[in-house]
């Protein structure tokens, strides 16, 4: 099971760490106290409350992009059938869909509430699961 500290939910939501505080002292994010007596916010929680809460990026501005870029977020979706499924990843305000066989996802551990990079590439988009710190 993931968790995720309050600063690590922040940016993955794209806001600061105090909104997330805001958000848990309201009882809009369920949020736990760690023995240490910090908050972690349980990954499965989070992507829910991200899928529920993105909003659409603000149109009119267009901004230079490299080739590739990469999107850390968090999975809030994965269907699969017997070989392809199908991976959605909130990062920030963008909702990221992605193809893949069902075998990677297995591999990588793919399941709602766990941390992963989107990297996109012209009309590819591959998804990695960040090594751990």
């Amino acid at each position: 099971m993931s968790e995720f500290r309050i600063g690590q939910a922040a940016e993955l939501l794209g806001v600061s760490a105090d909104t997330v505080r805001r958000w848990a002292d309201d009882g809009r994010l369920a949020t736990r106290r760690t023995e240490g007596g910090h908050r972690v916010v349980d990954g499965a929680v989070l992507a829910r409350f991200a899928a529920e809460h993105s909003e659409a990026p603000k149109s009119g501005t267009i901004v230079g992009q490299s080739a590739r870029n990469r999107f850390a977020g968090i999975v809030t979706r994965v269907v699969k059938d017997k070989v392809a499924a199908q991976v959605e990843i909130q990062a920030g305000p963008h909702r990221i869909v992605s193809l893949l066989t069902r075998e990677a996802v297995d591999d990588l551990g793919l399941e709602p509430g766990v941390l992963a990079v989107a990297a996109v590439k012209a009309t590819s988009v591959v998804v990695e699961v960040p090594e751990a710190s």
